[in-house]
This record gives structure tokens, C-alpha cells and sequence, in this order.
């Protein structure tokens, strides 16, 4: 595959335009504008998040290293449009370091997965501990899943796993040239 950077003629006519929140109607919207991609060399997909479902973006993301793996060839390309938030950024960590992209003043957003549930403790102990450790397994499971995503991110830049482990609790804001000199992308166009 060819991973020589892009002129900005290359995003003309992205293949797939999505903005607004990563959820499930982003996904079947994403995967009718996927499938009418055809046979195009170079898949461009342009997206604006403020952020979303993490879940979901992992679906589109795996969608993007499915197709990529299948078909060597052709070539998936990010750009990241005005704010790539959150789930934005998972979905982007899909992407071969080569293949993503930002307009200018783009700002991306890492942050940690957040986690909204009460756990309420009653009945039989045994039951009260299997609640409790059922919801830890929960948490254990998905800081694993989060940390993969953040490994994926910054395979290839010069930002560590360590430094994003730091900042990513405080919402970590990087403006797109910023990300272009870290190596967390290709370009800014």
C-alpha cells in the first residue's frame, strides 16, 4: 500500500462524511456511505465529533482494520474536521499513522473511558460479593480496552503510552499542528 502523504486534492470528495455524535445511527450511516464507496483506491472518511459511544467507534474502527487487511491496495484515509473528540479519537486510532489526517485548528481530545453506575449492595453476601466483583471485572475489562486504543493511538509518534495514561484522566487537548509535530498524524491540510 501506498503511504507516500496527501494533497489536499486527495480530500475533494471524501467518501464518507459523518458529524455529530459517535452513536448508532453515526454507525449504519457510516456503514451505508462505507459500502458506496465501491472499489475507490483511497477511502476517504471525514468526520467532526464532539465525542460519543466508545463502543461504537470501535465498531467503525474495526470496520476500517477489517477492509484495510482484506484489501491492501486501496487506501483508508482520516480527516478530522474543527473537533475530534473522544470517541472521535478512538475511531481514528484505527487508522495507520500514515493515513490520518486534520484541517487546520482541529483539536483532538483523549480522555479516559467514564463510567456512570451505582452499585447497590443488598441480599446474600455471597451474592453482594459476586455484584461487586462483577462490576470490578467491568471496570478491569474496560480500562484493558481503553489502554489497547491508546496503544494504537500512539504507535509510531513520539508520545508514550506512559504520557497519555498521565494526561488522559484531565481531558488531554491537542491542537492539530501539535499533533502533526508529536507524530499522532500524517498532516494538517
Amino acid at each position: 500500500m501506498d503511504t507516500s502523504p496527501l494533497g489536499p486534492t486527495a480530500f475533494r470528495t471524501p467518501a464518507v462524511l459523518l458529524s455529530g455524535p459517535v452513536d448508532y445511527d453515526m454507525y449504519r450511516d457510516f456503514r451505508r456511505q462505507f459500502g458506496a464507496a465501491g472499489d475507490r483506491e483511497i477511502v476517504v472518511i471525514e468526520l467532526s465529533t464532539l465525542g460519543g459511544d466508545p463502543e461504537v467507534a470501535r465498531m467503525m474502527g474495526e470496520d476500517i482494520r477489517y477492509h484495510s487487511a482484506m484489501n491492501p491496495d486501496r487506501r483508508f484515509v482520516f480527516l478530522g474536521k474543527a473537533a475530534i473528540y473522544s470517541a472521535g479519537t478512538t475511531f481514528m486510532s484505527f487508522f495507520a499513522r500514515p493515513n490520518r489526517y486534520l484541517t487546520r485548528g482541529t483539536r483532538l481530545m483523549i480522555h479516559e473511558r467514564k463510567m456512570d453506575k451505582q452499585l447497590h449492595v443488598q441480599g446474600p453476601l455471597t451474592t453482594c460479593l459476586a455484584s461487586v466483583q462483577a462490576t470490578l471485572h467491568e471496570i478491569e475489562c474496560s480500562i484493558v480496552i481503553q489502554n489497547e486504543g491508546f496503544s494504537n493511538l500512539v504507535r509510531g509518534s513520539d508520545v508514550s503510552l506512559d504520557e497519555v495514561l498521565q494526561k488522559a484522566p484531565a481531558n488531554w487537548y491537542l491542537e492539530a499542528e501539535e499533533a502533526r509535530s508529536r507524530g499522532l498524524i500524517e498532516a494538517v491540510i
